[in-house]
């Protein structure tokens, strides 16, 4: 498999503004959500998160697009094999290739679960916190997406020799896997059947991305067919009353990321729609330097801010009981509680920033040019 073919003409070597636009808006949604919309309860055994979804009449409609993380893996497809691309052309291999983003990935991620779990036997033999426990759980347990993209990363090599052999068959496989699999998870009660989504869902999110320089090109139509699409398929499966209406977890209810569904696949399509639909107009405010400046300062911290943003939140949590001297949020949303959200993102970022001065400015992506890009001229991927 080393020597794939590239499937359009080599990447220019600027960077694609509004695919790290993508990238940035994603990644601050999930520290947003986390920071903003947790709600912490305490039971005998620890400490337990929710949010306002299951107690807040239609707001499940909000995480249509709020739930980035499908969005996040189209990008990432699309990132991937424009740099495969860029690496082929000046004659390196695969193996190397994908070694090297695997190295990138899981060494600050694995490096920051040993930590936490160190920490958590630590204080457990010696002070006997039970509750350390769904502590350390809470803390690490958004470090999933890192072992899925990790998972995707390494199959690379399988998913570039599926885009040559099959195209956009592929897309169809997978989505009647992952079809397949709810039945036989729903009917007929085989959940452990769920993990194969893991592969069949998240692996069509990634490869729909290697179709972003042709939905680019594709006529404008093209772009509200994805939508409309994606939209009538989200509905239609919601509204079924087969699948939550939720795209995140919300306790009571059965999940539709934990194991992803089909309705991963109806959001992925209606994200992509979107964010083609908004592209031409974000295109022309990402040529103001202020924009290009944030949107590079993100890219740059993402990895360190992504995996420190729940240590910066814990911290500041512990602070927080301590000086209040209680651990119990309100379980149901007040007004007052709706009314602080627009300063609750406050206190974890002041115990983030110090974290990552000190443990994360290794993974600090070097500073980079950016160059906008238009319909007429495609990008090259950033990596």
């Amino acid at each position: 498999m080393t020597d794939i073919p590239a499937t359009s003409t080599d990447a220019p070597p600027g960077r694609n503004t509004y695919i790290d636009f993508l990238r940035a808006f994603s990644l601050l949604v999930v520290v947003a959500w986390h920071w903003i919309f947790t709600i912490i309860t305490w039971s005998d055994d620890g400490p337990h998160a929710t949010s306002p979804i299951g107690f807040t009449t239609g707001m499940w409609a909000a995480t249509w697009l709020l739930q980035v993380m499908p969005l996040f893996f189209y990008v990432g497809g699309y990132a991937h094999l424009s740099s495969w691309r860029r690496t082929q052309a000046g004659g390196g291999s695969i193996g190397p290739f994908v070694a090297a983003r695997l190295r990138r990935l899981a060494v600050p991620a694995l490096t920051l679960f040993g930590v936490w779990v160190a920490l958590g036997i630590g204080l457990f033999q010696a002070f006997g916190f039970t509750w350390i426990r769904r502590a350390v759980f809470l803390v690490v347990s958004p470090l999933w997406f890192m072992a899925v993209y990790l998972c995707l990363v390494a199959l690379l090599p399988l998913f570039l020799w599926l885009h040559e052999r099959w195209e956009s068959i592929v897309l169809v496989f997978f989505a009647a896997i992952a079809g397949t699999v709810d039945i036989l998870r729903f009917r007929y009660h085989l959940e452990w059947l769920g993990m194969v989504n893991m592969f069949a869902v998240w692996g069509l999110c990634h490869q729909l991305g290697f179709f972003y320089e042709r939905i680019v090109r594709a006529p404008r139509h093209t772009d509200w067919t994805m939508l409309y699409a994606g939209l009538a398929a989200l509905a239609g499966l919601v509204f079924s009353g087969l699948y939550p209406g939720s795209m995140v977890g919300v306790p009571g209810e059965r999940s539709n990321m934990a194991p992803p569904t089909l309705v991963i696949v109806a959001l992925v399509v209606f994200q992509a729609g979107v964010a083609e639909i908004v592209r031409p107009t974000m295109e022309i405010v990402l040529e103001r330097r202020r924009w290009q400046r944030s949107s590079a300062l993100i890219n740059r911290f993402s990895m360190p801010l992504f995996l420190f943003h729940t240590t910066g939140m814990a911290l500041w949590l512990a602070v927080r009981y301590l000086l209040a001297g209680q651990t119990n949020e309100t379980r149901e949303p007040t007004i007052g509680w709706w009314l602080l959200r627009p300063l609750a993102f406050i206190g974890p970022l002041l115990f983030t920033l110090p974290v990552i001065y000190l443990f994360g400015r290794r993974w600090v992506k070097p500073q980079r040019p950016t160059t906008p890009q238009s319909r007429d001229a495609m990008p090259g991927a950033a990596t």
